[in-house]
Parts: C-alpha cells; sequence; structure tokens
C-alpha cells in the first residue's frame, strides 16, 4: 500500500515535471506578469508594440495561407515530389501557427482564422486546375512566391519587434521559410 502511494507521487510529481519544462519559456511571460502584480493578458496586451502585434498577425496569416494551399495540393498534385512539399508546408506552418496562437493569445492578441482575399483567389484558381499544370502553378504561387513575399515581411516586420517573445518566433520562422523558398526555387527548375 505504501508503495503504491509512493508510486503515485512520483508519477504525479514526474507528470507536473514533465508539463512545466514543456511549457517552458512560454510560462516565463506570465509568472513574470504575475510578480509584477500585471493584470493577467490585458497588461501584457498593452505592453506589445503595433510593430509586434503586426508581426505575430503576419506571421499568423502566412501560415494559414500556406496551411490551406498545401491541403489542396494533398489531394490535387500529381507529382509525388509536389506532394511531399505540400505535406512539408502542411507540418511546419501548422507547428509554426500552433507557436503564433500560443503567443499571441498570451499576449491578448486576437488573430486571422482564414486565408486572406488573395490567397482564398488563388485557392479558387488551384481548385480549378489538375495534373501538371496544377503543380505548376501550385508550386509557383504557394511555393516561390508566397515564400519570396513570407520572407520579404519577416525581415520587415523584424526591424520593429520588441517584445521577447515575438521576436523568438520571427528568429525561428525565418530560417524554415527560407528552407522552403529554396526548396521551392530548385523543384521549378
Amino acid at each position: 500500500m505504501q508503495k503504491s502511494k509512493t508510486l503515485k507521487g512520483l508519477l504525479a510529481a514526474s507528470a507536473v515535471a514533465a508539463l512545466f519544462s514543456a511549457v517552458g519559456v512560454q510560462a516565463q511571460p506570465q509568472t513574470n506578469a504575475a510578480q509584477s502584480g500585471a493584470a493577467g493578458q490585458t497588461e501584457s496586451s498593452a505592453r506589445l508594440s503595433s510593430g509586434d502585434e503586426k508581426a505575430l498577425k503576419d506571421m499568423a496569416q502566412a501560415n494559414i495561407n500556406e496551411v490551406a494551399a498545401a491541403k489542396i495540393a494533398l489531394s490535387k498534385a500529381e507529382s509525388s515530389d509536389v506532394k511531399a512539399f505540400a505535406q512539408k508546408m502542411v507540418d511546419d506552418h501548422g507547428a509554426a501557427l500552433t507557436k503564433v496562437q500560443s503567443v499571441a493569445q498570451q499576449k491578448g492578441v486576437t488573430l486571422p482564422t482564414e486565408p486572406d482575399a488573395q490567397h482564398k483567389a488563388m485557392v479558387d484558381k488551384l481548385e480549378k486546375q489538375s495534373g501538371d499544370a496544377f503543380d505548376k502553378m501550385y508550386m509557383e504561387n504557394a511555393g516561390t512566391k508566397d515564400h519570396q513575399m513570407v520572407l520579404s515581411k519577416l525581415q520587415s516586420d523584424a526591424k520593429n519587434i520588441k517584445d521577447a517573445d515575438v521576436k523568438a518566433l520571427a528568429d525561428a520562422h525565418t530560417p524554415v521559410v527560407e528552407q522552403h523558398l529554396k526548396t521551392a526555387q530548385e523543384m521549378n527548375k
């Protein structure tokens, strides 16, 4: 009986330790805000500059746009290479979006939830294509053009980022976007 209670206690302590280590850096801003007597998310949001908020929204929008186009490519692409690229976009941009959403929630920032008008139009055009024409259009637009635009926005937004959490996101996004762009350019040759 005593061993069972000790084992349950150790398991509970391990689970709590794992939870806190998984949250890691994301938990620190909340702890710091609580220590300084801040009023939670409202105070955190008040400290976020317009440049930081714009950067968060731009990163979210880019990830949403990429995931939407890639999901279509997974079902419509003819080439296995294009399908593999699309799956990487879903995986990478889906994970990045989750991180952006987490920081935005901590900072009290409302993010977009669907592709923007330009990308909805691109999705409509992609839906009407098939075969090699689809693959070419997807790789040119979602592959090359979008990643060039996103990289440019990331670099531009980075100049105005003051918040450490938002800066960390932008710094983490940049090399991933650069690699996606490089891969897309190589595939378009």
